[in-house]
């Protein structure tokens, strides 16, 4: 389905309520990402990263409210970005349609303090998926700066936040609490930009070279 499709998302919880009986978890992770500064991005796709990665999770999230209630302990987990807790240069529509969805899940966090529904999200680091694996070249590299996470560990990001009672996980765990120090710190995320995208260029290589060899091997 299309997450930009209204009547996509309500078909969806739907037919999960016919053929499940309930509904206690809905994870938003569709996303889209243009890459390049804001003047070299097609408008429409600026319109789409807004419409993927903020509308739609915010009105899934919206049309499951009355699913989640009736399962007396829904659940629901947005998958952000690191890019979210810190603005990135170079993809601030992304950063910005991430940082808007973290806070639309703390403020909605709160709002359902006193319910049996609950909301809170993932925020990872570059993640080993296609993603950015098939776009490496149009990739910043201050993103590979930071550690490559895989799917899997996303994926127990997720069970953790929905089994658990934390409102976010970051990770890896370290580039989360440097992108909290950028955030609060701007002038020291600009010092240390240089530096960041150097070390995530020579990483960059690094996957370059195993995706020619992948590659070779196919």
């Amino acid at each position: 389905m299309d997450v930009c499709d209204l009547s996509a998302c309500d078909e969806l919880l739907a037919v999960a309520k016919k053929r499940f009986g309930r509904i206690h978890v809905l994870i938003n992770n569709a996303g889209f990402h243009d890459r390049g500064p804001f003047y070299t991005v097609n408008p429409r796709n600026v319109a789409r990263m807004v419409d993927v990665n903020i509308r739609a999770p915010i009105y899934l999230t919206s049309a499951a409210m009355p699913y989640l209630n009736e399962s007396e302990g829904g659940v629901v987990v947005m998958v952000g970005s690191l890019a979210g807790m810190a603005p990135l240069s170079g993809a601030s529509v992304y950063s910005g349609t991430k940082s808007g969805l973290r806070a639309f899940t703390l403020a909605l966090r709160e709002e359902l303090a006193t319910t049996n529904t609950r909301c809170a999200i993932v925020s990872p680091g570059p993640v080993d998926t296609g993603f950015i694996m098939k776009n490496l070249g149009t990739v910043d590299d201050i993103v590979f700066s930071q550690p490559m996470s895989t799917a899997d560990e996303v994926a127990a990001a997720v069970k953790d936040l929905v089994e658990g009672e934390r409102v976010e996980i970051a990770i890896p765990r370290l580039s989360g609490a440097l992108a909290s120090l950028g955030a609060f710190f701007p002038m020291l995320r600009r010092l240390l930009r240089p530096l960041l995208s150097a070390l995530g260029r020579k990483n960059k290589r690094k996957y370059l070279k195993r995706r020619r060899s992948f590659e070779s091997e196919e």
